[in-house]
């Protein structure tokens, strides 16, 4: 029998990692399998802060629907469109977050009426993106303690939603994963030559699938490689690191870091 699948374990695109995982318990989960084409995981973050803390994340390409118990008033659900910038978030008190991070690309057959495009940098309300959702949505998915109880929360609610079949949020999420995987992908045109098809209909695909376009993706993938560089390596090449990345120079990828993660990344590696 094959081993269960389980969630990646990386910290990409979280900044300063290490100093959330002392603030907040957090876990990651994977869906039912009818769901796991089209999501990346779900995320739970539970905290009892004495003092307020400040996230931030350098977000993926991806929409996310997100429940949350904040420490006063009722719990909430929205879905959260791709960040275009660092999103940050003050945590106090004793709250909780429970999410499902979609694969870019993959939130479209939940929601096939829309572009994804237009839910970019945006948080809406759950019934402006599936119509009509059961009153206690958000209370079914943050109420239990237990967390696997949370997990099949997040099931139900998108089993009842989707997905719809679509060949073409299944090349979305191909050629998003193609970006991701191989670093020698640096130019929307040679993206769009080696698919057969025009930079124009692969823009139109994102736009309507992904939510940004090719190129919005592949710079946003080398943010992340360099964030995680800079958190795990005690001294970076950042010379040879902008090669890698393929960067016409140093100064490039400097200007991308410090444009996305509010410093520059020779202040921000000591950290």
């Amino acid at each position: 029998m094959p081993a269960a699948p389980r969630p990646r374990r990386d910290t990409r695109g979280i900044v300063d990692a290490a100093g959330l995982l002392r603030h907040v318990r957090f876990r990651r989960h994977v869906p039912a399998p009818p769901l796991r084409p089209y999501l990346e995981h779900y995320w739970l973050i539970d905290w009892d802060l004495p003092e307020p803390y400040v996230s931030h994340v350098v977000p993926h390409p991806s929409v996310n629907l997100v429940f949350q118990q904040p420490p006063a008033g009722a719990p909430f659900g929205e879905v959260a469109g791709v960040g275009l910038g660092l999103f940050s978030k003050k945590l106090e008190g004793r709250g909780r977050v429970c999410g499902a991070q979609f694969r870019p690309g993959g939130f479209r057959p939940f929601a096939p009426g829309r572009a994804v495009a237009e839910l970019t940098g945006r948080q809406l309300p759950l019934g402006d993106v599936f119509g009509a959702v059961p009153a206690t949505a958000a209370q079914d998915v943050t109420g239990p303690d237990d967390e696997h109880a949370r997990v099949a929360a997040l099931d139900a609610f998108l089993l009842r939603h989707g997905p719809a079949p679509d060949p073409q949020a299944d090349l979305a999420m191909a050629l998003v994963d193609h970006v991701r995987a191989d670093r020698s992908v640096r130019r929307v045109g040679a993206l769009a030559r080696a698919e057969g098809v025009s930079v124009r209909a692969l823009q139109r695909l994102f736009s309507a699938y992904v939510g940004v376009g090719p190129k919005w993706v592949i710079l946003r993938y080398r943010i992340h490689e360099a964030l995680e560089r800079a958190e795990t390596e005690a001294a970076v090449d950042w010379a040879g690191l902008a090669a890698d990345l393929g960067y016409a120079d140093q100064a490039h990828l400097v200007r991308d870091f410090t444009a996305t993660v509010g410093v520059p990344p020779t202040a921000y590696a000591p950290r």
